[in-house]
């Protein structure tokens, strides 16, 4: 798959989320035959609920899309390393493949502080990391110049 191309539909969500005061992360989950069948935005300040992550939005919508809540053969697309909340439903939907864009050096669970995905759970995805990393940072650091203003 080309993953900068699903990348660049998760800017795009993460763009969203951004214009609606959201901190920008955005996920696109495709099954293995390239179709995206789920996106997802950062929800936690329009919903008031820390659960409002973009890859718990997606994978619930990806769900509903195939009417399982295992999501073999796809791959979740996301501009901001997946924190342990995020893994850890990556893990119980056990999707096989990650790809992520920035890293998470506080809550980062790909590798930046842990990586869940090699601990002994029973499924380990496959981890891409860095897809489009400068364009997913740079949304992160604009966000954060402004509201610091």
């Amino acid at each position: 798959m080309n993953h900068e191309k699903y990348m660049r539909l998760a800017l795009l969500q993460a763009e969203e989320a951004s214009a609606e005061g959201e901190i920008p992360v955005g996920c696109v989950i495709a099954d293995k035959n390239g179709n995206v069948i789920a996106t997802g935005q950062n929800t936690r300040e329009r919903t008031h609920s820390a659960l409002g992550h973009a890859e718990l939005s997606a994978i619930g919508e990806a769900c509903r899309a195939i009417d399982d809540w295992r999501l073999d053969g796809c791959t979740i697309y996301v501009t901001l390393e997946p924190c342990p909340m995020c893994a850890g439903a990556i893990i119980n939907a056990r999707i096989p493949c990650v790809v992520f864009g920035a890293r998470e050096e506080n809550f980062g669970s790909c590798g930046s502080v842990i990586d869940l995905f090699s601990e002994r759970y029973g499924h380990s995805p496959a981890v891409y990391g860095g897809v489009l990393e400068d364009e997913c940072a740079a949304l992160l650091t604009e966000f954060f110049k402004k509201i610091r203003k």
